[in-house]
């Protein structure tokens, strides 16, 4: 029979490994001490992890300031694990770019990660203005309060929805969250019916996002494309011409991919 105490020394070691990558992602360039704090180890732990991490090529340590940070082989991993998604990016590049030129904001495209109840971001285009929303790839927010998260669950089953949304903490990240499980079924219908999801200020104050569905061709939502807005830049007068740009944008996509909508 294997050892437990070996199995938690086990499971403690990967901690420590994950909880310094995650510090280098986030900090850039990291201090032994610092590192070894985030980690909640000793210097000396730390150390052995980080040499380790260095022989493996992940993590390079900078010879004036005697910080750490990650390489490029981390990078080329995650690029490797994108291969899966390759067709989706293709196919909602040439449309998320149509949707950048012809609104000048942030355009991004999320998946769900059904393990974590979250949004990814995987592709985005940046806004032409120098105030704007600015997102990170690799980004992961709730869906509940996002307009790319009500986008990649409205259209599902009602059956699904209550079953996820029971399984989602609906917590109140901004003035106008909603955390109310019935009234977010209430706004995830009616954004199936009307077609593109929005929210205003329910992520962040002072942001508007709207977001369409991308299908694939067996009629499955697996992505979604959204346009992000500062508040006081949002044209309400044009409203129906930004729903028009990305019902049309997450339409175009979805038939790249197959998607063709029953009559």
């Amino acid at each position: 029979m294997s050892d437990p105490s070996s199995k938690t020394e086990n499971v403690a070691a990967v901690l420590k490994v994950f909880a310094v990558v995650e510090a280098l992602v986030e900090e850039k360039r990291v201090s032994l001490a610092d590192l070894a704090q985030r980690a909640m180890t000793s210097k000396t732990t730390a150390h052995r992890l980080l040499q380790t991490m260095v022989d493996l090529g992940y993590v390079e340590q900078d010879p004036e300031t005697e910080k750490y940070g990650l390489t490029l082989k981390l990078f080329s991993l995650g690029a490797r694990s994108l291969n899966e998604q390759a067709d989706l990016l293709r196919a909602a590049d040439k449309a998320m770019g149509k949707l950048s030129r012809a609104t000048g904001e942030s355009i991004n495209l999320g998946i769900l990660d059904d393990r974590d109840q979250k949004v990814v971001y995987i592709h985005k285009y940046d806004s032409a203005y120098s105030l704007s929303m600015k997102s990170t790839l690799g980004l992961r927010n709730p869906l509940h309060s996002t307009s790319l998260g009500k986008a990649l669950l409205a259209w599902r089953d009602d059956d699904e929805l209550r079953e996820r949304l029971g399984k989602m903490e609906l917590i109140k990240l901004a003035p106008r969250t909603i955390t109310d499980r019935e009234e977010l079924f209430a706004q995830l219908r009616l954004t199936r019916d009307r077609g593109f999801a929005e929210e205003v200020e329910e992520s962040e104050t002072g942001v508007r996002c709207m977001a369409a569905p991308i299908f694939n061709y067996m009629g499955k939502p697996i992505a979604a494309m959204s346009i992000s807005f500062p508040l006081f830049r949002f044209d309400e007068g044009r409203k129906s011409e930004y729903v028009n740009l990305l019902t049309t944008a997450g339409m175009t996509a979805s038939s790249a991919l197959g998607y063709r909508p029953k009559s």
